[in-house]
């Protein structure tokens, strides 16, 4: 099922032609870094930024393990496909906030399979500094969010799942609230200077305090200390919100991303994503065809414990 906006995957060119992808320094594990080794020990991964920082432990394990160097760029999951479709920067294997992604963008073209891994919701997230923080609450959310003195944040709709999300969000609130003209207003008290382009830099600013709410993952305000109003089922996405993942066909290191896709749906890996608030499913979900048997073996000793 689509869980995209509306009119959404007929724009995806469109959109991604808007995004401009600045150079990333290459460094090694544990930074950001442009793809530019070529060595058998070179893992390159793609990585939504609201996952990077839970996901770090499990690179930094896997170096650890297998002396590999670990080439990681984090960022809106569109950005990166648009590395791969446009760029012709292909990683090992990359991971993004939107397994819709996948069959919209990438395949069959780049990929001819992926895998849903986790899951998410959205939240409105703040900090003890927010202004208006001690009145917050779930009934009275959207009328917080609408006071000219509070300033709202959001990601970038051409650019993250979660921006797009955001104003799907914007629209079942007016629905659930019956509330018409809600969404608009929601909209327009979260202007464009406040938006920024992933996940991770719009917690930043939030933590930075020159935002006091923003419309967030859930797993990114724990992973900060933010606090957080839980939306109703009907509002919060839960049910839509997937991760999926994949080792691209023209991947440069298909054999040590094969390796890294078997450690990561170990119970040690998984223990630690969990520990860094991402909600793993309990068993990834292939879908396409050509999937390496390390990712079935994973799925099939998932279902098995």
């Amino acid at each position: 099922m689509n869980h995209t906006p509306p009119g959404w995957a007929s724009n995806a060119s469109r959109r991604l032609a808007l995004v401009a992808v600045a150079a990333l320094p290459a460094v090694a594990c544990g930074r950001d870094a442009r793809p530019g080794s070529t060595g058998r020990d070179t893992l390159v991964v793609y990585v939504a930024a609201s996952l990077a920082r839970p996901l770090q432990p499990v690179l930094d394990s896997f170096a650890a393990r297998t002396g590999a160097v670990i080439q990681r760029e984090s960022g809106a999951s569109l950005e990166h496909a648009r590395k791969i479709t446009e760029l012709g920067r292909v990683p090992d294997v990359i991971l993004l906030a939107d397994h819709e992604v996948f069959p919209q963008l990438l395949m069959p073209a780049h990929a001819t399979w992926f895998a849903q891994f986790a899951r998410n919701r959205m939240v409105v997230a703040y900090t003890d500094r927010s202004r208006h923080a001690a009145e917050i609450a779930p009934a009275n959310w959207p009328d917080i969010l609408l006071r000219h003195d509070v300033q709202v944040g959001r990601t970038d709709p051409n650019l993250a799942p979660a921006g797009y999300r955001t104003l799907l969000l914007m629209k079942l609130a007016e629905r659930y609230a019956h509330r018409p003209g809600l969404a608009d207003s929601l909209l327009a008290n979260a202007p464009p200077r406040n938006m920024r382009g992933n996940a991770a830099d719009l917690a930043a600013l939030l933590a930075a305090g020159e935002l006091d709410y923003i419309y967030e993952y859930q797993s990114v305000a724990e992973a900060n200390g933010f606090r957080f109003i839980k939306l109703p089922p009907e509002v919060d996405l839960r049910e839509s919100i997937l991760y999926g993942l994949s080792i691209p066909t023209r991947a440069p290191h298909p054999a040590i991303a094969r390796q890294f896709i078997t450690m990561l749906f170990s119970p040690a890996a998984m223990t630690l994503l969990r520990a860094g608030h991402v909600d793993m499913l309990d068993t990834p979900v292939v879908v396409g065809n050509g999937a390496p048997a390390e990712i079935n073996d994973a799925a099939a000793r998932a279902t098995a414990r």
